[in-house]
């Protein structure tokens, strides 16, 4: 018995045809990084998106005193991508790095285009996504200036709770705009 293809959870027969993921599927390639491996490095323009099948990966940038700040994590079926950079053509500020071994497809630049401009409900799809990735962003950063890091760590337990059991507290904490040792405060006021 044949095995459903991952996409498939991605493009699925209720949004696509069978003769539109006949050609949507195979113009993705099965890409492989280990540990701490770059997907993307700052200063480079992106031109390709991962969907991540198993692992995790983040994107990070460095602030002005050269620390790494994480500004994304990125899971089984999630898209690991810089937007701006994708879209724009611009070099990016990110990094994207594999936090374990990850398994991913991966599409480029001109294929999605193609895709894009070619394929009603891929446009659509791609289309949903990126609104949905701006409406987070935009939640993340009034969240950054309204909410107690508590909130902002409870709400991530909520949303994802695989990257807390699977990402380490140094990035978590990056991520949530504290320390470590804050975390860790937080952490034990929950649990007790």
């Amino acid at each position: 018995m044949q095995t459903k293809h991952f996409l498939n959870n991605i493009f699925s027969t209720d949004t696509f045809t069978k003769s539109q993921l006949d050609i949507i599927i195979p113009k993705f390639k099965k890409v492989s990084f280990s540990k701490n491996e770059y997907l993307l490095k700052e200063g480079k323009i992106e031109n390709h998106y991962w969907f991540i099948e198993s692992g995790f990966a983040r994107s990070f940038v460095n602030d002005t005193k050269g620390n790494d700040i994480t500004t994304n994590f990125y899971g089984q079926g999630e898209i690991a991508i810089d937007w701006s950079s994708f879209f724009l053509r611009n070099p990016t500020r990110e990094n994207i790095q594999a936090l374990t071994d990850i398994n991913c497809w991966q599409l480029d630049f001109e294929t999605f285009q193609e895709l894009f401009h070619s394929i009603e409900p891929f446009r659509e799809q791609g289309r949903k996504k990126l609104v949905s990735s701006y409406f987070s962003l935009k939640n993340e950063r009034v969240s950054f200036i309204a909410d107690e890091a508590k909130e902002r760590y409870l709400r991530l337990i909520q949303e994802k709770p695989h990257i807390i059991k699977n990402v380490s507290l140094q990035h978590i904490a990056t991520y949530l705009g504290i320390t470590k040792y804050s975390l860790s405060r937080i952490r034990k006021e929950i649990t007790s």
